[in-house]
């Protein structure tokens, strides 16, 4: 047992600081662990964070955000001890960040409206990134984000540089101008063609939910657990009949599908 480790009723920040340190001294899988070897627990606990917050289940978010701040401190608390930064500096940086980016809070500049507040954050953002070029801010996107959020991400600062359509017309318009171009590429067969046409249409119709207000990744997000329930439904309709799904014509299944969606509307 650590000496001098004060049990709680109740812990705060400090406390889970402590812990850390502990941790990363005494307990052999913590001690070994580095940014890389748990870079994907970061991103599953994101993940859970989101879910919870879909799910509108107040208690699981309190624990979840609790597991993403055990995931900053864990970090901070390597980088501690390598001697570049702490969870201090981590404080630090977003506090002064936050103050910098709210001159209409902590300034004397004037912000009425929520689009005033951003159009003030991305100028303050591309200075302090030293960004001289429209073209760097598409870049400064991560990679690692999910490419439909990124195409949406690139997309936005893009518009805003004003390269964007009038409307949603030229949107659909150049939608619709890539599916023929992907249907041409599969008649010629053409496999380097149908891979960058069909990118060209998912960069498309991201541009399309932009115009409608719609964040694609939560829209595909929603279409894949619909058609996941409706397949549910269909192999309990089909079981129901007695029929081998494996076996069963593509039109009978398609039958059971509508019945299905019928239901369901």
């Amino acid at each position: 047992m650590p000496e001098n480790f004060n049990f709680k009723d109740k812990y705060d920040i400090t406390d889970l600081l402590e812990i850390m340190a502990i941790l990363r001294e005494r307990c052999p899988w913590d001690r070994e662990q580095t940014h890389q070897s748990i870079r994907v627990n970061f991103l599953e606990e994101t993940c859970e964070v989101l879910e919870a917050i879909d799910n509108g289940d107040a208690e699981l978010l309190r624990e979840e955000l609790g597991d993403v701040l055990l995931q900053v401190v864990f970090h901070s608390r390597i980088e501690q001890e390598a001697g570049r930064f702490g969870f201090d500096g981590v404080a630090d940086g977003v506090c002064k960040k936050l103050i910098n980016r709210h001159p209409h809070i902590f300034g004397d500049i004037k912000a009425d409206t929520a689009d005033a507040v951003l159009r003030n954050w991305d100028e303050i953002k591309k200075t302090e990134k030293s960004q001289k070029t429209h073209t760097e801010g598409l870049m400064s996107v991560p990679n690692t984000l999910p490419a439909l959020m990124k195409a949406a991400k690139v997309q936005k600062r893009a518009a805003k540089a004003g390269f964007d359509w009038k409307n949603i017309a030229g949107a659909l318009d150049k939608l619709d101008e890539e599916v023929l171009e992907l249907k041409k590429a599969i008649l010629q067969k053409n496999d380097q063609a149908i891979f960058e046409e069909f990118g060209d249409l998912l960069f498309s119709a991201v541009n399309v939910s932009r115009f409608i207000g719609v964040e694609p990744e939560q829209s595909l997000g929603a279409a894949t657990g619909k058609f996941i329930a409706r397949f549910a439904g269909v192999e309990e309709l089909a079981a129901a009949r007695g029929i081998d799904m494996a076996s069963a014509s593509l039109e009978e299944l398609d039958r059971l599908w509508d019945q299905v969606k019928a239901g369901a509307e």
